[in-house]
């Protein structure tokens, strides 16, 4: 209570100063906040006596050795609240000049332009955080694609690891075989130069080849109605990792590597952002709507004309070839794999990403991958106890909000709210003026 006392004023303090202030012009503050950490950051934690630049904002070293907490906090406060509030504040009239000069495409465009500048600043300072954004933009795509399962359809599945698996070794196989000298393959078949061009191909191959295995999944299961597709598709994980472990000419059990290093950050932000993109189209879309209308009650939607099967296998369709993708692109990032990664473990670490951020929420399904990651980076000076306390809080959270955090709802963009509730003064003005 005294800590919300010393605290009001400053809260208060800040609404007004900042409180209209848009987000595009918070990213570039945080943009120019981490390119002045790239340029600034060793040096300032070299002189406080960190060694080196925290990896995740300082937060482990806090955990790990306490003593250091006003280093890190100086550390923080210099590197990025100080930047990013100066930047923000004096960029804050362009972004709302912006806001009634440019189109909604074009808006967000520049939008996702600073949260890329920022992620790629951010992630240039340390391998380690590249390697979390990497894999933090793969767990969105599999959050978000098994939502479009167990959220939006209502079912309940757990076959996203087999998918993942499917999709990770068929886009390895293609790009092994065609652009790596291999002990299995042989020579490249074409020329290595080539190879960040053909991974594309080879990621949109491996999304068909696993919506096409799914295919041998949906078309049984959605014939009956009930559990019958958690059972399927638990059976369907353990196929999978059996199949790929008697297969030796990719490794069997011992794994399958040497993969190019075509997954760059930027190719995964791409192919994240391309993801997030197309499925929030199709949920919003009619065939979205139609989905709701299966999960709500699948009777109402049969007698109001509605193919509940042809809804339910596109759903689940559309889910393994985002996770095929996810799971091309994690090939890829570790440049290793082998049967052990997708086991229902993996299965398990998705769904509690899905329900911590959220059922039926595109914003549910960014929200939860973010917050389960970095809990599990930050807590890792805990090593294996932080796996008991990652439940606790997971457990919490759901007594707390039995939908999730985002469930069933989705963050509002101030800019596009302002944009909606201009349209709709201007169409009632204009049928109040016929």
């Amino acid at each position: 209570m005294a800590l919300r006392k010393a605290l009001t004023p400053l809260l208060h303090w800040f609404r007004t100063r900042f409180g209209h202030v848009p987000v595009g012009a918070w990213l570039l503050g945080a943009a120019v906040a981490a390119f002045l950490e790239r340029l600034l950051g060793p040096d300032l934690a070299y002189l406080l006596g960190l060694g080196s630049v925290p990896a995740i904002f300082g937060l482990s070293i806090i955990l790990k050795t306490p003593s250091l907490i006003p280093s890190v906090l100086v550390f923080v406060v210099l590197m990025y609240v100080i930047p990013t509030l100066v930047v923000a504040w004096l960029s804050r009239a362009l972004f709302l000049w912006w806001e009634e000069q440019l189109s909604v495409p074009v808006y967000v465009f520049l939008h996702v332009l600073f949260l890329f500048l920022v992620l790629y600043f951010w992630s240039q300072v340390d391998p380690y955080r590249l390697l979390v954004l990497r894999l933090l933009g793969i767990n969105i795509l599999l959050t978000l694609s098994l939502n479009l399962v167990n959220g939006w359809m209502g079912e309940f599945s757990v076959s996203v690891a087999g998918f993942m698996s499917v999709g990770a070794y068929v886009s390895s196989v293609f790009m092994v075989w065609g652009f790596v000298h291999d002990d299995v393959f042989g020579p490249p078949v074409f020329p290595e130069f080539l190879a960040p061009f053909a991974f594309p191909l080879a990621l949109i191959l491996a999304g068909a080849v696993t919506a096409v295995t799914a295919l041998l999944v949906a078309v049984p299961s959605f014939r009956t109605r009930g559990d019958y597709l958690a059972i399927i598709t638990l059976a369907y994980v353990f196929i999978v990792k059996s199949t790929v472990e008697n297969l030796d000419f990719i490794g069997g059990p011992r794994g399958f590597m040497n993969q190019p290093e075509v997954a760059s950050f930027t190719v995964v932000f791409i192919w994240t952002v391309l993801g997030i993109w197309v499925m929030w189209n199709y949920v919003t879309s009619i065939l979205g709507k139609a989905t709701n209308a299966v999960r709500d009650n699948e009777s109402a939607a049969e007698m109001m004309t509605v193919d509940t099967r042809k809804v339910k296998i596109v759903a689940f369709l559309t889910h393994a070839f985002w996770s095929g993708v996810a799971g091309g692109l994690y090939a890829h990032v570790l440049g290793y794999i082998n049967p052990s990664s997708f086991d229902l473990r993996k299965s398990a670490e998705i769904l509690g990403m899905l329900y911590l951020g959220g059922l039926n929420s595109v914003s549910g399904s960014i929200v939860g991958p973010v917050l389960f990651m970095f809990l599990t980076e930050i807590l890792r000076p805990f090593q294996l106890a932080k796996w008991l306390v990652i439940p606790v809080i997971l457990i919490y959270a759901m007594i707390r909000r039995p939908r999730g955090l985002m469930g069933f709802q989705e963050l509002r963009i101030p800019f596009l709210t302002r944009r909606q509730q201009a349209k709709e003064e201007a169409r009632a003005y204009g049928v109040t003026g016929n």
